[in-house]
């Protein structure tokens, strides 16, 4: 029982993650590498912005606005130099390793004896993890407000459709370059303040915090898409945080049933193949039962024939 309520408490702050790889990933249709560079710096920024003396809450507004830059440099490159989108934010995740460093000034700072932004609830004496648990629902439920205030404005449909249709949305009149660098800038201004409050979590940042991040927050988007397709904006959205604790409880079950600990990563990246290929099983099985049913009423139809004839 404890597992699961530390599963539900890491997938709620983990969710973050996954709503700032959203809107690259879904509304902009844009593969940005960035990602793992930009969760590090959020989680740098954040633990260094402590250890000098800042406000907790503050040092987490401030690594969005560094993950913003971050995210606005990748936009330069795609929309300015036409670099490919892919390359872009491998160009910027290199570059942030170097940046990450120097927040950090060494490989790891840790926030032992210092206040973070989970300090106060813990002083309220709650059970293990209620702590994560209810800073993680907080958090996770403005993003979604805001989401869902967002992308129901003009800005925030002529950002959808850019992603969906660039050359529908240029005839529309719609900047798509600004579109791409504003959407860019706020996925990982959302990213950076995932690594800040895991960092937060965690008691330390670390310079390889941000490796394998991206399997984690796609395989969180590609579960909750998989159990609620097919609906309204509002719960597309929510299903994130959903698809999140679900990849953790996985990930616990799995680590249970005596895995190597050090496969971690394979096991993600296999979870995320097989749910990758789930809608394609989905469809295949359909068409399958589809061509079953058809052969059925053939063979039916076929037999009805000789009958009418002898009548």
């Amino acid at each position: 029982m404890n597992m699961i309520i530390s599963a539900l408490a890491q997938g709620l702050i983990w969710s973050l993650l996954a709503l700032g790889l959203y809107v690259s990933f879904r509304v902009l249709n844009i593969a940005d590498m960035s990602t793992e560079g930009t969760f590090t710096l959020g989680g740098a920024v954040g633990v260094q912005c402590i250890t000098l003396g800042l406000n907790p809450f503050v040092s987490v507004l401030v690594a969005i606005v560094a993950g913003a830059i971050a995210g606005g440099v990748t936009g330069f490159l795609i929309t300015k130099l036409n670099i490919p989108s892919l390359l872009a934010g491998i160009l910027t995740m290199t570059g942030l390793y170097s940046v990450n460093l120097r927040v950090m000034g060494k490989a790891n700072i840790n926030l032992l004896g210092m206040e973070t932004i989970y300090s106060g609830i813990k002083k309220w004496n709650l059970p293990r993890n209620m702590d994560t648990i209810l800073v993680g629902a907080i958090v996770v439920g403005v993003i979604i407000f805001i989401y869902t205030l967002f992308f129901k404005t003009e800005f925030g449909q002529a950002l959808i459709a850019t992603g969906d249709n660039q050359e529908m949305a240029r005839s529309l009149g719609i900047s798509t370059n600004i579109m791409k660098t504003i959407g860019l800038m706020m996925s990982n201004g959302i990213i950076a303040l995932a690594g800040a409050v895991i960092a937060q979590n965690n008691g330390y940042a670390d310079i390889q915090m941000g490796i394998g991040a991206i399997v984690i927050g796609l395989a969180s988007i590609i579960i909750g898409e998989v159990l609620f397709s097919h609906t309204s904006f509002v719960i597309r959205v929510g299903s994130l945080a959903i698809g999140s604790i679900l990849y953790r409880i996985i990930m616990v079950l799995v680590l249970e049933a005596g895995l190597n600990p050090n496969d971690f990563k394979l096991i993600s990246a296999i979870l995320l193949a097989i749910f990758l290929a789930l809608p394609k099983i989905k469809e295949l099985f359909y068409v399958r039962q589809y061509r079953k049913k058809l052969s059925k009423q053939t063979r039916v139809a076929t037999k009805k024939i000789p009958d009418e004839g002898v009548k």
